[in-house]
């Protein structure tokens, strides 16, 4: 019986492909009509509702994937966001700072809780949502975060940009596999002078104690081990280690070691287990400070430091008091690894690998992530998505957008995110993650506007350039390909 229910409304799609496409190909706008002064209805809350249902009872624990597109707000049942009329203005940050939020709270819960259904079974909640107006990714935020899920932000879902941006949620290997893992359960192991404080990204707790666990809690805290409902090549997860024994850290010769065993189950079905381990000397941090200093990462600490930021952020709710304690941190971090002389700010030097950091934090501290300014509360929460979800990379690019310089006198390179790279025969391209720009110099627009890169120039003389030049169009990636500059979805 169970079988046979089952049956009824989930297939292989080798069995249903065709008449999935069909349905597709037959839909048609909803007929009946809307009101004047009125929003359309739609029930978002009770079709994930059913959604997750369905999978959790017919494939619990079992790799999933919901995908939601959205077109507008949920204006009734449960997880309706705004009312159905339209006087009723959707929540704004400012509304949400004086508290004026009559369905936020309501909303925000319902959907933490299908969230944590779905996460329970190892489903994914994917949402893409297409209007020119909020749609509810703000309560919607947990139910995306704690699935692992996507969460895509557009104008409309007919642009090619979108649609080639989806198609690559589909990628394949060069094994015709897809480029995804379902249930990941990563188990972290340590050395008894280290213990597991939490862990920031798309995950939950699998509130699992053990002698390793901190009771200082970061994020996600009180387990070592954590599970991801799905996972691509650009998904990452931050854990924070906590040095339990300052004893064993002072030992000389002594390593600390820590193993993360991570198991998932691949694309095509198999289950497959990873282990890394890593093993580290023990420095003293005030006899042998110069070793402390080797070791850091400038980008993975910015990145680490912009969870943690957004994570407060979200916890607090205090904007200014982020801000405040990343200063502290940076002066803090000054004060340790920076030389100087007291009193005279002209002798501060850093070593080589610190030395990009504080910038890193003042394009923090001017992002979208900490600053709502301009920003609706849905965009907020899909900026902040992204940034706990992405590798150090994409994050990086996302806090400090990279600026290309192309020009005639070699290969595209990186320059200065300043004024100063602005040269009339140049063409800069800045890559924000969530933006393009191109940016054309003075000579090269008035050559463009004449159509020098189009005509053939005989003249011997002038032949290269403007092949050159030609070639240097060329290179830039166009608006059909441009999403292929961060992955794996960019709407511009």
């Amino acid at each position: 019986t169970h079988t046979s229910s089952q049956n009824k409304f989930l297939q292989p799609l080798s069995k249903c492909e065709m008449s999935i496409s069909d349905l597709i190909e037959e839909f048609q706008p909803d007929p009946w009509p809307v009101a004047t002064g009125k929003r359309p209805l739609r029930s978002v809350g009770t079709a994930l509702s059913i959604a997750v249902g369905l999978l959790e009872s017919v494939y619990p624990n079992c790799g999933a994937r919901i995908m939601t597109f959205l077109g507008g707000p949920g204006t009734q049942g449960p997880g309706m966001v705004v009312g159905e009329e339209l006087k009723e203005a959707i929540r704004s940050h400012h509304d949400i700072d004086k508290n004026d939020v009559p369905h936020m709270k309501k909303a925000g819960r319902f959907y933490e809780a299908l969230g944590g259904r779905a996460a329970k079974n190892g489903h994914t909640v994917d949402i893409f949502s297409a209007a020119l107006h909020q749609t509810g990714l703000h309560e919607m935020r947990h139910l995306v975060t704690k699935t692992g899920g996507h969460m895509v932000l557009a104008d409309a879902f007919a642009t090619t940009l979108f649609k080639q941006s989806f198609q690559m949620l589909f990628a394949k290997n060069d094994k015709n596999e897809h480029k995804m893992g379902f249930n990941v359960n990563v188990e972290i192991k340590t050395t008894r002078e280290l213990k597991v404080a939490g862990a920031l990204g798309p995950c939950i707790s699998m509130e699992k104690k053990g002698p390793n666990v901190s009771d200082n809690e970061i994020g996600i805290g009180g387990s070592n081990t954590f599970q991801l409902c799905s996972a691509d090549p650009s998904t990452s997860l931050a854990i924070f280690l906590e040095v339990a024994s300052q004893q064993g850290q002072a030992a000389p010769g002594g390593r600390g070691a820590v193993q993360f065993i991570s198991q998932y189950q691949h694309s095509n079905g198999t289950k497959r287990i990873r282990v890394t381990t890593l093993a580290r000397h023990w420095a003293d941090p005030v006899t042998s400070i110069q070793h402390v200093a080797a070791g850091f990462d400038q980008e993975a600490s910015a990145a680490l430091m912009a969870r943690i930021a957004v994570n407060r952020n979200e916890t607090d709710n205090d904007g200014p008091d982020v801000l405040r304690w990343l200063d502290r941190m940076l002066i803090r971090l000054c004060q340790k690894f920076g030389e100087y002389n007291k009193e005279d700010f002209s002798t501060f030097k850093f070593p080589d690998n610190f030395t990009l950091y504080p910038q890193f934090m003042f394009h923090l501290r001017r992002s979208p992530f900490l600053q709502v300014f301009n920003n609706s509360p849905d965009e907020t929460a899909y900026y902040r998505h992204k940034l706990m979800k992405e590798d150090v990379s994409n994050s990086m690019i996302m806090i400090q957008p990279y600026l290309y310089s192309y020009s005639f006198d070699g290969p595209a390179e990186a320059v200065l995110l300043d004024s100063c790279s602005i040269k009339p025969d140049r063409i800069l391209l800045m890559d924000a993650y969530f933006q393009i720009v191109i940016y054309h110099g003075d000579t090269i627009k008035k050559w463009m506007d004449k159509g020098y890169h189009d005509t053939l120039i005989v003249s011997c003389f002038v032949l290269l350039s403007f092949s050159q030049f030609k070639y240097l169009l060329l290179s830039l990636p166009s608006s059909s390909n441009i999403h292929n500059l961060s992955l794996p979805f960019v709407i511009i």
